[in-house]
């Protein structure tokens, strides 16, 4: 009974780490996602598309708090709103390093989340 007992407990370890991983990676794109989802909508209420970009980093920063440092791509953003049936959107695409060595391993695991967001048509007036 020793002998099973010491040659299972490394495979339960492994068995264990990895359940922690996977949480760790599942909660990691949910933030990710989350931060995209506020990175579109504070750029949908911006003026110009220099604001919009430099408020869309902002909140996916904000977003994050530090966890890593975020790289926030806005294109297939559509800032003109041509005719009454098109609607303009903002699209914001947030990508950051997850690290994964506080459980032993030596990795990263690079995670992306994307949101799509009307633009205002009455954004605020400076």
């Amino acid at each position: 009974m020793t002998a099973e007992t010491v040659m299972l407990a490394p495979l339960f370890l492994l068995f264990l780490l990895f359940l922690v991983a996977a949480g760790r990676i599942v909660e990691a794109q949910g933030e990710v996602n989350g931060a995209a989802r506020d990175a579109a909508r504070a750029a949908s209420v911006q003026r110009t598309e220099a604001e919009a970009e430099s408020a869309a980093k902002e909140a996916a920063e904000a977003a994050l708090s530090g966890d890593c440092s975020p790289q926030v791509d806005m294109s297939g953003t559509e800032w003109e709103m041509s005719s009454s049936d098109h609607v303009a959107v903002v699209r914001a695409t947030v990508t950051c390093e997850l690290n994964l060595g506080f459980l032993g391993f030596d990795a990263t695991k690079q995670m992306s989340g994307t949101s799509v967001v009307p633009l205002e048509r009455y954004r605020r007036v400076q």
